[in-house]
């Protein structure tokens, strides 16, 4: 059985409608799945309305603000083997959970597996934008399927096609391995959005998780998915924001994984680093060059918390 679990903390109406409206067209009969609504601490309850047309939909409540908490409050009600992890702004192609099932049926040792995350901008993006310079959680790897094992003689690094957190599908055996391990680490609890805060990397830290238990990543390209993104997330400011969050935090999950593709810098160094980057990358001279600038800020920040406690990169 797949559990369907939509974590979500003071959503937009409007797209929450959407993404419920999407499910609602999936090609696998909804009795065969369920669907659980996860209320991360929105000020207003949700409406039992919204799910009142699903046979298995409830809505579960995550009273501790952030999306690691609800993630695993998520994982512990789930009733299903198979978790299809949506975001309150993703529309799944209506035949993603019969793709998913069939993906896992055919393989015992699969983990997790994800595919193409689509853009759908709610307002035309601002003449600078450029989707590679930060992540908004989309992309389009082509339609050659990827997969990934680490070995015991493996190289480990990180696969650039493993799972994006939108429409994550993942094993319940396997991510418990994840789960259990966060439940007793206060610093890999703090990964993951938390309200306003753009905090980010726990799916990053669920997906090395799993590498290192011996399960095997996808990337199957016949998963499709929309994701809707405000006009807010292609503003400058926010672009800087998740650019730097991003990368600090990226760096901050492999440190604890034991993969450092940059070394360790000492924390005085970091004004002088920023400050040679600032000159380098000539920061002032537009739009392009300051997001550039606010990357290389979160990846100095990320090797200057190495080994150091997490909360210390989120002052």
């Amino acid at each position: 059985m797949i559990s369907v679990l939509i974590p979500t903390h003071n959503p937009r109406p409007d797209f929450l409608d959407r993404t419920l409206a999407a499910l609602r067209a999936q090609t696998l009969p909804a009795a065969s799945w369920e669907l659980v609504l996860i209320d991360n601490c929105s000020r207003t309850p949700l409406d039992e309305n919204l799910i009142a047309w699903h046979p298995h939909g409830r809505i579960l409540s995550a009273s501790t603000l952030g999306l690691t908490h609800a993630r695993i409050a998520g994982q512990d009600a789930a009733r299903g083997d198979i978790l299809v992890w949506v975001d309150d702004d993703n529309l799944l192609a209506s035949d993603y959970l019969a793709t998913v099932e069939l993906a896992f049926s055919e393989n015992a040792a699969l983990g997790a597996v994800g595919g193409k995350s689509i853009p759908e901008y709610e307002s035309p993006p601002p003449p600078w934008y450029r989707p590679d310079l930060a992540p908004i959680g989309c992309r389009d790897l082509g339609d050659t399927r990827l997969d990934v094992k680490w070995g015991r003689d493996s190289t480990r690094s990180y696969p650039h096609f493993a799972p994006l957190g939108a429409g994550m599908s993942i094993r319940k055996q396997a991510m418990t391995d994840w789960v259990d391990l966060v439940k007793n680490d206060p610093i890999r609890r703090k990964f993951g959005r938390t309200g306003a805060a753009l905090t980010s990397g726990e799916d990053n830290d669920i997906n090395l998780t799993l590498l290192a238990a011996g399960w095997s990543l996808a990337y199957i390209p016949g998963l499709r998915l929309t994701h809707l993104i405000p006009a807010r997330r292609l503003t400058l400011d926010y672009q800087r924001k998740i650019a730097r969050a991003t990368f600090r935090d990226f760096i901050r999950v492999l440190d604890i994984h034991g993969i450092r593709p940059w070394p360790a810098i000492a924390r005085w160094t970091v004004p002088l680093r920023k400050a040679k980057a600032w000159v380098s990358l000539r920061a002032w001279s537009g739009p392009v060059a300051s997001i550039r600038w606010h990357n290389a800020c979160g990846q100095i920040e990320g090797r200057a918390c190495m080994s150091a406690p997490l909360t210390t990169i989120h002052s």
